[in-house]
């Protein structure tokens, strides 16, 4: 199957070459993100594939269907950036990576949590102009400490693990599904508005809908512990970046780490470093010493990149098969909120 490859980096290239050995379909790699003013470029191509930020609503894909695309292949697990209704109208076969690496990113959490609150990164920045005391750098131990853990899918309930018996953290979780092995463990699972009250760090691992967006908001910040710590390794718009911007001048917000930004479609995955940034939200969020925020790279493993490029094309090959393909997203998902 020929494939037009949208939002293409070397890291791409080189893990989907790697698996489309075993496949043979034919990847046309571009770098252009797929919006309205590219889709375009999808022409005399059956299948598009796109990542996270690519956008994918019904005006795109409606040029996609007048091109001859039939297939659309995520090669990440969210699809709130695909308008699915319309991709069922227009007879669009949509397909996901369902799970790649969920130790990637529960590990990547764990990371930024320690970064975040042994001041690792102000503490190497220090090293490197020769100043190694150590005023300002003080932090606290995780062991201890009450951990609210939203949404317990695979990452969550991996986060929620590490953080109970590896860190020795009383954990809360929330989430529509109780995860049974997390119960024996010793996680106890509370409404959401229960954690935030009780929890010193909250991390979110929730999928993107209606009812989840903005799930941090001022409301919610209020609701919380003071001096709470934030992590959002799952996405952006899980968060209201002003109300967390007014919760960390009040200091209500003691800490935040993020790697996803409810903006960062304009920002992430390029390199702006000779560039004016024109978000000014996510500027000033940058100024706070009390915040750690990564360009969306939680995934980026190894691993998880062969995962996704395997299941992708395994996906891809499926359909040109004539098969229905495992990993199809379905417009029921998102009726369920699943």
């Amino acid at each position: 199957m020929r494939v037009a490859v949208f939002s293409a980096k070397a890291y791409d290239r080189r893990f989907l070459d790697a698996a489309n050995a075993a496949f043979g379909h034919e990847l046309d790699y571009l770098e252009a993100r797929l919006d309205a003013s590219t889709a375009a470029l999808a022409a005399g191509r059956p299948a598009v594939c796109v990542f996270v930020n690519d956008r994918l609503d019904a005006g795109v894909l409606e040029a996609l269907a007048s091109v001859g695309v039939k297939a659309v292949a995520l090669r990440c697990a969210g699809y709130n950036n695909v308008d699915l209704a319309a991709a069922e109208r227009l007879g669009i076969t949509v397909v996901r990576v369902p799970a790649y690496s969920p130790e990637a990113v529960a590990e990547f959490t764990l990371g930024l949590i320690l970064a975040l609150d042994r001041n690792i990164p102000r503490a190497c920045n220090r090293v490197r102009e020769n100043n190694f005391a150590l005023d300002g750098l003080i932090g606290r131990n995780l062991s201890g400490r009450v951990a609210g853990v939203v949404g317990t899918g695979r990452i969550g309930a991996l986060v929620a693990r590490m953080l109970r018996l590896g860190f020795g953290c009383e954990v809360l979780a929330s989430d529509v599904f109780q995860d049974e092995a997390l119960v024996a463990a010793g996680v106890r699972y509370v409404p959401v508005e229960t954690l935030l009250r009780e929890a010193d760090l909250v991390s979110l691992h929730c999928p993107l809908t209606p009812e989840t967006r903005h799930l941090i908001d001022a409301t919610a910040i209020a609701q919380a512990r003071d001096g709470v710590m934030i992590v959002n390794t799952s996405r952006g718009a899980l968060i209201d970046t002003t109300a967390l911007i007014e919760g960390l001048k009040s200091r209500k917000v003691g800490g935040v780490a993020l790697d996803v930004y409810e903006q960062e479609a304009d920002l992430f995955f390029e390199d702006l470093s000779n560039e004016i940034i024109q978000d000014d939200v996510f500027q000033r969020l940058l100024t706070f010493p009390n915040v750690l925020v990564t360009g969306h790279q939680a995934f980026l493993t190894e691993e998880a990149l062969g995962a996704i490029a395997q299941t992708t094309l395994g996906s891809l090959a499926e359909i040109e098969a004539g098969q229905v393909p495992r990993h199809q997203v379905l417009r029921e998902a998102v009726v369920a909120g699943g």
